[in-house]
C-alpha cells in the first residue's frame, strides 16, 4: 500500500520518534511512505514527499516534526473534505496514519466515516485525550516544568518573592498538577477547579505569617476564576486576547502576568510571573517520551498492516491497545480531583 503519514496541531517533543517507528515498520513489509507536509494543510496543498530509511535516519532524540505541521482545519474551508479525498485519490495515497491530539484526531474521525482509510497516535502534552493514561509530550513537558521550578525556588527565597508559574494545560492540568507536585508548588490551580482570588492570598499570608517568605504558585493556562453566578459553574478564563484558531479555540496565555499583580495587590508580597510557553513544547523528548512514541508508532504500523481503520493507538496501563477514534475524541480527560487533594495537603 502507499501510506500517508501527517502530524497536525501544536507540536511536541516525540513527534519523529513516532514519524520514525511507522515508517521504519511499513518499509519493511514493502509499503510506500509518502510524508504530508504541514497537516491537514499539506493534504489541501499535495505538499507530499517521500519518506525512506534515509529520511529518518537520526531523528529519535529531535523535538518538532520534520513534516511540520499547522492548525488547519479543513472542515473550515469550502470544500475542504471533498478536496482531501480528491487529492489522495489523484495521488494513490491509499491510507493515512495522523499523528496529533483531540482536534487533529477529531478531523480523522470524521474523515473515517467519509470513507478515508485512516488510524491515529495520540498526541498532546497537555495529556487531556480521552481513552489513553498518556500521550507521548506530556513526560516532557512535566520535566521542563519541574526544572524551571526548581529553578524558581532559589530566586523567590532569595528575595522573599512570591513566583507565579505560568504552564500549559487548557482544559486540563495535568502539567500543573504533576509539575507542581514534583516541583515542591505552594499553591496548585487548575481548570477543573475554579479559584477563589481571595482564598489564594489567604494562604499564602499564612505562609508567610509561620516565617516562609517565599512561595511558587503554579497556575494552568486555563484555570478560571469563580464568579459571583451561581449559574456559572464553569468559571471564566483570564485572557490576554480574545482571538481564536481555527477550531474556535480562544488563545489562552496571561492568567501569570493577571494574578501576580492581584496577588502583589492584596498582599503587599513582590510577586512576579514567569510564563513558560513555548518551552514546554521544545527539546529533545526524555526517554520515557521516546519509548511511548516508538511503541504508538509501531502498533500504529500494525493497524494499518490489518487494516483496522478508524482506531488510535493508546496506552492502558502498560499495554499499548486499540480504541477507536470515535471514543477518543469524544470528550476531554480531566484531573480527577482527588490528585489535586494529594498535592494541596502541601499547600500554604
Amino acid at each position: 500500500m502507499k501510506i500517508g503519514v501527517l502530524t497536525g496541531g501544536g507540536d511536541c517533543p516525540g513527534l519523529n520518534a513516532v514519524i520514525r517507528a511507522v515508517v521504519r515498520k511499513l518499509i519493511q513489509n514493502e509499503h510506500e511512505i509518502i510524508g504530508i507536509r504541514e497537516g491537514w494543510k499539506g493534504l489541501l496543498d499535495k505538499n507530499f514527499e517521500n519518506l525512506t530509511l534515509n529520511s529518518i535516519s537520526g531523528i529519535l532524540h529531535r523535538g518538532g516534526t520534520i513534516l511540520g505541521t499547522s492548525r488547519t482545519n479543513i472542515y473550515k474551508i469550502k470544500d475542504g473534505e471533498e478536496t482531501v479525498k480528491k487529492n489522495l485519490d489523484e495521488s494513490g495515497i491509499d491510507a493515512l496514519v495522523a499523528i496529533g491530539g483531540e482536534d487533529t484526531l477529531g478531523i480523522a474521525a470524521k474523515l473515517y466515516k467519509a470513507g478515508v482509510k485512516i488510524v491515529g497516535v495520540p498526541k498532546t502534552i497537555d495529556n487531556d485525550l480521552y481513552a489513553t493514561d498518556f500521550t507521548f509530550g506530556f513526560d516532557t513537558a512535566v520535566n521542563i516544568a519541574t526544572e524551571a521550578i526548581d529553578r524558581l525556588h532559589t530566586t523567590a527565597e532569595a528575595h522573599n518573592r512570591v513566583i507565579v508559574v505560568e504552564v500549559m494545560g487548557r482544559h486540563a492540568g495535568w502539567i500543573a498538577v504533576y509539575s507542581g507536585m514534583a516541583g515542591g508548588a505552594d499553591i496548585i490551580l487548575i481548570p477543573e477547579k475554579p479559584f477563589n482570588i481571595d482564598e489564594v492570598c489567604e494562604t499564602l499570608k499564612k505562609r508567610h505569617d509561620r516565617g516562609k517568605n517565599f512561595s511558587i504558585v503554579v497556575v494552568s493556562e486555563g484555570a478560571k476564576l469563580q464568579t459571583d453566578d451561581a449559574t456559572d459553574k464553569d468559571g471564566s478564563f483570564i485572557l490576554s486576547s480574545m482571538k481564536t484558531d481555527a477550531f474556535g479555540h480562544v488563545r489562552l496565555g496571561g492568567i501569570g502576568n493577571v494574578l501576580a499583580d492581584e496577588i502583589e495587590k492584596r498582599t503587599g508580597f513582590e510577586t512576579r510571573a514567569t510564563v513558560l510557553g513555548h518551552i514546554q513544547r521544545g527539546g529533545s523528548p526524555t526517554a520515557f517520551d521516546r519509548v511511548l512514541a516508538t511503541r504508538f508508532g509501531v502498533y500504529a504500523a500494525d493497524l494499518v498492516e490489518e487494516e483496522k481503520w478508524g482506531y488510535m493507538a493508546a496506552l492502558k496501563g502498560k499495554d499499548i491497545v486499540a480504541v477507536s477514534l470515535e471514543e477518543a475524541v469524544g470528550q476531554i480527560k480531566t484531573v480527577d480531583l482527588s490528585l489535586l487533594e494529594v498535592a494541596s495537603t502541601f499547600f500554604g
